[in-house]
């Protein structure tokens, strides 16, 4: 559900929405990572201008730790 959140929110966000890869792991019991792979362009845009844009995807995705118990990492890697 989160990774399909984020992939569908960043595919709006990006020049290149066909190259958005979301991966989600299982770091420990309730802890996981959100690794969202773009163009290296297209990072830059994700990450935004002084880091708002990714901490507006971040506010947003801890939101869900009131719901369903789990904490989220979020990293945006260029490919």
């Amino acid at each position: 559900m989160v990774e399909e959140f984020v992939a569908l929110y960043a595919k709006k966000i990006v020049s290149e929405p066909e190259k958005i890869v979301v991966n989600k792991r299982g770091l420990d019991k309730n802890f996981y990572e959100i690794e969202i792979l773009s163009s290296t362009q297209d990072a830059g845009r994700l990450i935004g201008k002084d880091g708002k844009m990714i901490g507006a995807i971040k506010t947003i995705i801890s939101g869900l730790k009131a719901k369903d118990g789990n904490s989220y990492r979020v990293i945006v890697k260029p490919q």
